[in-house]
């Protein structure tokens, strides 16, 4: 985790940039929903949680999403405002490997409070089985020292909480949750990779910068340095 104000308002910085060329670079499409879409930030967003901890990688995310979209000028509807959550709460899962037990029990009550609200709604109570993939999570919680698992959970974290919020907000029939399925399956495996490249990416550079500062004020986590800094 990063130590000390300037190292955190130096990653503060480069995440909101690197979550401002995200969000530029669409993905796929959101099924249901006019002009919506999955975007690079997917595969990098929650390991904000990794450096920064649960609550300020949280905040991180949540005003880096909003001065994205604010700067790429767009209208802050319903929609909008439902999806700047999903990836706040995926960093908290990410952020469990800091061995804060409190927070490890909040990452598998989210989960499971998002597949509850989906059973609630009446289009849900006929769709219940696609909840269960929000299970994920807390199968993955028992492997969770494993980067590949980690990610997996924070990105099906991130996953129920929009679908949770998703069945709430905006108008869905049965068959669109199970047209869903099999894109669901793939895109979260593929943004799962991502999470974890990408967060081997930036420790690596952390790592680098602690070397050449000398400082201390930089923590990469060493067990997933391929080459001693």
């Amino acid at each position: 985790m990063l130590t000390g104000r300037p190292a955190q308002v130096s990653f503060i910085v480069l995440f909101a940039a690197l979550t401002f060329v995200g969000m530029q670079i669409n993905f796929s499409a959101l099924l249901g929903a006019d002009n919506q879409f999955f975007t690079l930030f997917q595969f990098f967003g929650p390991m904000a949680g990794a450096f920064l901890g649960p609550v300020l990688g949280g905040i991180s995310i949540l005003l880096s999403e909003v001065v994205a979209k604010g700067i790429s000028g767009q209208t802050f509807d319903l929609v909008t405002i439902v999806r700047l959550f999903p990836m706040v709460f995926g960093a908290v899962f990410f952020s469990v490997y800091l061995k804060k037990q409190g927070w490890k029990d909040v990452s598998i009550i989210i989960p499971l409070l998002a597949i509850l609200a989906f059973w609630a709604h009446p289009v849900g109570q006929t769709v219940w089985y696609f909840a269960l993939f929000w299970l994920i999570p807390l199968i993955t919680k028992v492997f969770s020292k494993r980067l590949i698992f980690r990610s997996l959970g924070a990105t099906f974290t991130a996953h129920a909480v929009g679908g949770a919020i998703w069945i709430w907000t905006v108008p869905t029939t049965t068959g669109l949750w199970n047209t869903l399925i099999p894109i669901v399956a793939y895109e979260r495996a593929l943004f799962a990779i991502g999470i974890a490249v990408s967060y081997l990416v930036l420790n690596a550079v952390i790592a680098r910068v602690e070397a050449a500062l000398k400082t201390g004020v930089l923590h990469a986590d060493k067990e997933y340095l391929f080459v001693k800094s």
